[in-house]
């Protein structure tokens, strides 16, 4: 059962770094898409129908997933080191 926890634990430590990383590195979004949108409504549909295929779309994706990886993780961890 120890072994578990060891592996269970570098696994949270990998995941949390990883996050970190990801999100320092993770650029602002422009928030005016309002205002492009207002102004021409037809220059931003092909941007917005392939956005996940950029760069930003595919880190925002994996920003998502470490989420929700360390999220389950952190209850798996408190759940195995308490009982």
């Amino acid at each position: 059962m120890n072994v578990v926890k060891y592996i269970l634990l570098g696994v949270y430590i990998v995941v949390c770094i990883a996050l970190i990383l990801i999100t320092t590195f993770q650029s602002k979004d422009n928030n005016n898409n309002a205002e492009d949108t207002y102004e021409n409504p037809r220059t931003n549909k092909y941007f917005q129908k392939n956005k996940g295929r950029t760069k930003s779309g595919k880190v925002q994706r994996n920003t998502i997933i470490l989420g929700v990886t360390f999220a389950i993780l952190s209850i798996v961890t408190v759940i195995v080191f308490v009982i």
